[in-house]
């Protein structure tokens, strides 16, 4: 069954610009806040949210399989779990129901009323209930530059980095949609002047350009995922900024990896952009340095040509541009990530979040953290106001974009924005 929504010639009854994020060929999926204080899950075309539940409940789904209440809930994991034939043909379905052409919603003005919202009528949520959270660490220019700031240049990589794909496993709970607040975290830093570490707020917050991969249900315990299987199991992407404490995690990171630096805070763009929605902007990624595993062997053009940028603006301010990077900079794609994920046997679910690591092209303008861009703090960053960063300042707001573009289509994921606020000040409740 083909993915008739991706024809580059259809256009849509709503209106666009042409370069939005959201034409009639992405149809990406969410849940959102009506006007009405209702929860219901949905698509976007242009700068308009659409009511997937209210257009079921009015019977416009009703040539696909689908249960009752499928698009009436507050998460999109079960419609994940229903599998890729079904994504496709709710995703068809969408496409013919707005296709320019077709009069069947467009003339029936009580119907689209009930089903069509302005995005700033709207309030976005988290879309899916994430039960597990992976951080893959997959971009061979970060993990160089990393190593070399945390060891030394010779020792940059360690030895089973270009063999497999790393990860740790993050924390589920701290994952937030975009436009929450985040609060600068505290912990143990270890002062330059002393072998003891001291306990305050956070001195280097950082974001980390990611993208992440949505799973549907995928296996049974004990059960390996083929890798020329992978993508069937990935339902779509999102945006990811996986906000960091770099004097904390400097600290805590020996022997174990991550834990306060990086649970503090991860936030995803809102809108989740269906695998089906990418494949024109298929690509190759980095020849790899070592042939890989059997199980690790993918196929050819096994990445996706995104483009990724990230603004900082400071409270009043106006934006900089700190970065531009691509997706397909990546050492290990997706399909790697996800064979690797489960060669062991482990379990992956509906609505699991794998992110894919911070994303650094090989020029200094593409480094996709603040670690690395100011060279742990030795060259300082000078924004349009003329004032410097070296991290992020309280009351700044970081903002990430992505999206792909050819001489027919532009497909995005909009952004995710959050701003940094002081740390948390207890009220005393609970305390002695």
């Amino acid at each position: 069954m083909p993915a008739e929504t991706n024809n580059p010639n259809r256009r849509s009854w709503i209106g666009y610009s042409k370069d939005s994020h959201f034409p009639i060929q992405n149809i990406p999926f969410g849940v959102f806040l009506t006007r009405e204080n209702v929860i219901t899950i949905g698509t976007r075309i242009g700068d308009h949210a659409i009511d997937l539940g209210a257009l079921q409940e009015l019977g416009y789904f009703s040539n696909v399989p689908l249960t009752d209440d499928m698009f009436m809930q507050d998460t999109l994991n079960d419609f994940i779990s229903d599998g890729k034939k079904t994504w496709r043909l709710v995703r068809n379905r969408i496409g013919d129901i707005f296709d320019k052409e077709n009069s069947e919603l467009r003339d029936h003005k009580e119907n689209r009323d009930r089903v069509i919202f302005h995005m700033d009528e709207v309030e976005m949520q988290l879309p899916v209930l994430i039960g597990d959270y992976t951080d893959f660490y997959s971009s061979k220019e970060h993990a160089v530059n990393v190593g070399s700031m945390f060891r030394d240049k010779e020792n940059a990589l360690m030895p089973n980095w270009i063999h497999m794909p790393i990860a740790y496993h993050g924390r589920s709970s701290s994952i937030i949609p975009s436009g929450i607040n985040i609060h600068r975290p505290k912990g143990q830093m270890l002062d330059n002047n002393s072998q003891d570490p001291i306990f305050g707020s956070s001195k280097k917050v950082d974001f980390e350009l990611e993208t992440a991969f949505i799973t549907t249900d995928a296996n049974k315990l004990g059960e390996p995922i083929d890798i020329n299987h992978a993508e069937d199991y990935i339902f779509g992407m999102v945006l990811l900024n996986d906000w960091s404490a770099r004097d904390i995690q400097k600290w805590e990171y020996a022997p174990l990896g991550p834990f306060l630096g990086k649970n503090f805070a991860t936030s995803i763009s809102p809108w989740i952009v269906t695998m089906d929605a990418l494949e024109p902007f298929r690509c190759s990624g980095p020849d790899q340095e070592k042939t890989p595993l059997k199980y690790l062997k993918h196929r050819p053009k096994s990445s996706f040509d995104i483009h990724l940028e990230v603004d900082l603006t400071p409270e009043n301010g106006t934006p900089t541009t700190l970065t531009k990077s691509n997706f397909k900079h990546l050492y290990w794609s997706m399909s790697q990530q996800l064979a690797h994920h489960t060669i062991n046997g482990c379990r992956i679910n509906s609505g699991d979040l794998m992110g894919s690591g911070t994303i650094s092209g090989s020029t200094s303008d593409s480094y996709g953290s603040m670690l690395e861009l100011s060279w742990n703090g030795q060259q300082p960053i000078k924004l349009n106001d003329g004032t410097q960063r070296n991290f992020i300042e309280d009351n700044d707001t970081v903002t990430m974009r992505g999206y792909c573009n050819n001489s027919s289509v532009r497909i995005g994921f909009g952004e995710v924005s959050n701003k940094l606020i002081p740390s948390y000040t207890s009220s005393g409740k609970g305390s002695k």
